[in-house]
């Protein structure tokens, strides 16, 4: 358990040390050396937690984010997640546009991918559930993936994008067309063969 936690700490050590960075520089100006010495270990340990800078920047983000939002029940909650995604997005919308703008849309895209597909699938498949329903994989990913390029797309119109959003607003208009699609999705979707 010990181990755990040291390691846990060390690769907080390296994201906090990466946000300092991005705050100063371009994301792709970054390097392995200056976090290494900001952090006051050598490079073997990074790579002992992460294969390049890239996977510390997805791990960074999946802890900060992703993880907790796959804590909520989805089911239920799914409006408080969005309300954490939202405020996640606006906190950090200078790291985000750091790395977008090394990265660019369709690679930030691809970043998020599996994790906000997995994401989605749970409120599929609770849905699936809560409407008696069996449903074909194929169906399931392609619905999956519909969401994902809407949401994905706008998160990143949301940070890029500097005016200033009605946070609510938007919570209210991404609740309504959950609410009212998803049931109509799984209500008329394809059963499974």
């Amino acid at each position: 358990m010990k181990h755990e936690v040291t390691s846990l700490n060390t690769k907080k050590a390296f994201a906090s040390s990466l946000k300092k960075f991005m705050m100063k520089k371009p994301f792709s100006k970054i390097t392995i050396s200056e976090i290494v010495a900001d952090c006051k270990v050598n490079r073997k340990t990074f790579y002992y937690h992460f294969e390049d800078i890239y996977a510390l920047l997805k791990w960074m983000l999946e802890a900060e984010a992703i993880e907790v939002v796959k804590n909520f029940d989805l089911i239920v909650d799914y409006e408080e997640a969005m309300m954490f995604i939202i405020d996640y997005v606006n906190e950090n919308q200078h790291i985000l546009s750091c790395a977008y703008d090394s990265m660019g849309r369709e690679e930030m895209k691809r970043f998020f991918d599996a994790d906000l597909k997995g994401v989605i699938k749970t409120i599929i498949d609770g849905a699936e559930k809560e409407y008696n329903r069996n449903i074909s994989e194929d169906y399931k990913t392609f619905v999956c993936e519909f969401y994902n390029e809407a949401i994905t797309g706008m998160l990143i119109d949301w940070f890029k994008d500097k005016t200033v959003r009605d946070k609510e607003k938007t919570i209210n208009y991404l609740s309504n067309i959950f609410r009212s699609s998803i049931s109509e999705v799984i209500k008329n979707a394809p059963e499974a063969d």
